[in-house]
């Protein structure tokens, strides 16, 4: 990105307040909340500058904010996330969400701050902070800072591709804009749509009806754990599914905000505006995953994009649990052959579940060389993730995979033949595999069939092609 993500919106301040329920009011049929805990985080396009900044980026929020304690308390929280403030000034008071919380669920929101007023002039810094953007996210909460005419021209002038995640109660998208990303209800208010037909029909009608009529690229509507509909200037929209469909979220508050960020940053960063909305549904998939908003509070894990933290141990804990048998094979599976499948299919009928220890790229350079591998750790872990016989992956970054291994403990470690047969040498990880009882086995290997064998044929027969065409 060569310049910050610039997020153009209304910010508010949220605060959860949880406790315990133990009694009914004495004069009222309502229960008492005993507060335990108090939360402030913001929210807005604050909360949508906050996840954009905690994923690394250089982040700029131009927003309205009063002269209060409340804007003053967003402004402590963005800062301190690395989020620079270009604040206008705005008459009345800053907006308040409060919930209060018990037992994980919302009793009653309390909302502060009255009608929105009309914010005065953006400072000259603010234009040149949208002027010199690597990408603008405009999160629109209702509040009528996107009415604003002076920063809508600006909007409309930028170069930086525009990413619009509007409000029923806002403006019009100004333009040009790249990429719209409402949810289906938001859609529905926009269009008047009355939702006939399935979820995906409505999608896709009111979609092509918003973008014709804003006058913007593309329309991404967001649906949840069904993923997000892309409708663009083909006729055909795109379906992109969420990876996976979550239980038991606390609170998805905030997805929307995470989708829309994601996908501002990668259209700065040159992707199509297909790759950006995938990367976006993933985004906020692993957001909602992680408890949505709940989720900013608790201790950071140390988590690889390719394998959700903790799936792995989960699984192996479950299998123990039910006296299952735990399979684990390992190695970089760079260009996924028969060989590789039939490998894991024979392990697999060894128990009860499989885990396949994956080298991660710079692990893959070490062994192989600068120039594998030809395949990404990402697209490795989802091609062996999507087998049958695969139940989980886990990628390591050392040259071997004792650390992780002594981390599962499976009860079974399995290579291919190749390792098999008289003057084979011994598996590297089979004295720490036979340390707490597991075993160490071979299964059949297809013969002739090896990534590197796979290459050189591929470079051979494109080295004749090209010499045929001379």
């Amino acid at each position: 990105m060569s310049g910050p993500l610039v997020v153009v919106g209304d910010a508010l301040l949220d605060r959860d307040v949880s406790g315990a329920v133990t009694r009914v009011c004495p004069d009222a049929p309502v229960p008492v909340l005993d507060e335990q805990a108090a939360t402030d985080r913001p929210g807005g396009a604050g909360l949508a500058a906050l996840l954009a900044a905690a994923q690394g980026n250089d982040v700029a929020l131009v927003t309205a904010l009063a002269d209060d304690p409340a804007a003053a308390r967003i402004a402590e929280l963005l800062t301190a996330a690395g989020v620079r403030l270009y604040p206008l000034r705005m008459p009345g008071a800053t907006a308040e969400k409060i919930r209060l919380r018990a037992g994980g669920q919302t009793l009653l929101r309390l909302d502060r701050g009255g009608a929105p007023q009309a914010p005065g002039e953006p400072p000259e810094a603010a234009l040149e902070v949208i002027a010199s953007a690597g990408a603008i996210l405009a999160s629109d909460y209702g509040r009528g800072l996107l009415r604003q005419p002076t920063l809508r021209a600006a909007l409309a002038e930028a170069s930086a591709p525009v990413v619009w995640d509007p409000h029923p109660k806002g403006p019009a998208a100004v333009a040009g804009v790249r990429l719209v990303t409402p949810n289906l209800a938001e859609l529905r208010q926009l269009t008047g749509d009355a939702g006939a037909g399935s979820a995906l029909s409505t999608a896709t009608r009111a979609g092509h009806e918003l973008r014709r009529r804003w006058r913007v690229g593309a329309v991404a509507v967001t649906m949840g754990p069904d993923g997000s509909v892309l409708c663009h200037s083909g006729s055909t929209p795109l379906v992109i599914p969420a990876p996976s469909e979550v239980d038991g979220v606390e609170d998805t508050c905030g997805a929307g905000d995470r989708f829309a960020a994601a996908a501002a940053t990668a259209l700065a960063g040159g992707a199509l505006v297909s790759e950006a909305v995938g990367e976006a549904v993933a985004a906020a998939s692993a957001y909602v995953a992680a408890g949505g908003a709940a989720g900013l509070h608790r201790q950071p894990e140390d988590q690889r994009p390719s394998t959700p933290a903790g799936s792995a141990e989960e699984l192996v804990a479950r299998v123990r649990a039910d006296g299952g048998t735990v399979v684990a094979t390992g190695g970089c599976f760079d260009i996924l052959h028969a060989g590789h499948v039939a490998t894991l299919q024979a392990a697999r009928r060894l128990g009860d579940a499989l885990v396949v220890c994956l080298n991660s790229d710079r692990s893959v350079r070490g062994l192989k060389g600068p120039d594998r591998p030809l395949n990404t750790e990402g697209d490795r872990a989802r091609l062996l993730a999507a087998l049958d016989c695969v139940d989980a992956v886990v990628v390591f970054d050392e040259p071997t995979p004792h650390v992780v291994l002594s981390r599962l403990r499976p009860d079974v470690w399995v290579k291919g033949g190749d390792y098999a047969g008289d003057g084979a040498p011994e598996l590297p990880e089979a004295e720490l595999i036979r340390g707490w009882g597991g075993r160490v086995v071979t299964v059949p290997f297809l013969a002739g069939r090896s990534t590197t064998a796979t290459i050189t044929a591929a470079r051979q027969r494109g080295a004749r092609l090209i010499k045929g065409a001379a």
